[in-house]
């Protein structure tokens, strides 16, 4: 059984992600192995969760925006990485270890923060459509 890292969730409403995003994401978390470590294509990931291809792939760039999910940097085919703060492992140690690990690569400038959107302003609030009257034909 893996234990789920939690830090990252705490803040994935703040993300701005798409439904496509959390679905997708979702795939990745079900599909890693200890340590976030995902070997799936985006189209096997895709559709698992019922994505298109174009879907999947604009999901999975909002996600590798996001800090996420992250790419080798020899972008290797098939070959996915969950943020630190969102993998799971395979023991409390192993977990321990490696939060504290991507908390110390964070610092030093050799993993990136997960990122929420900056606005400069708020995006606006939906306004409450009131009532309208209707003519009846006739």
């Amino acid at each position: 059984m893996l234990i789920q890292a939690s830090a990252g969730f705490g803040m994935l409403y703040r993300l701005d992600l798409t439904k496509a995003a959390m679905e997708l994401l979702s795939a990745l978390i079900e599909r890693q192995e200890p340590g976030g470590e995902v070997n799936a294509s985006q189209a096997e990931l895709g559709a698992r969760v019922g994505l298109s291809r174009n879907s999947a792939n604009t999901a999975m760039s909002l996600l590798e925006s996001r800090n996420l999910v992250l790419r080798p940097k020899d972008r290797k085919y098939r070959t996915y990485y969950l943020h630190p703060y969102v993998a799971s492992y395979a023991s409390q140690e192993e977990l321990e270890g490696a939060i504290e690990d991507a908390a110390e690569r964070i610092e030093a400038g050799e993993l990136p923060e997960i990122t929420a959107p900056r606005y400069e302003t708020a995006p606006p609030k939906r306004q409450p459509q009131g009532l309208r009257v209707v003519r009846a034909a006739g």
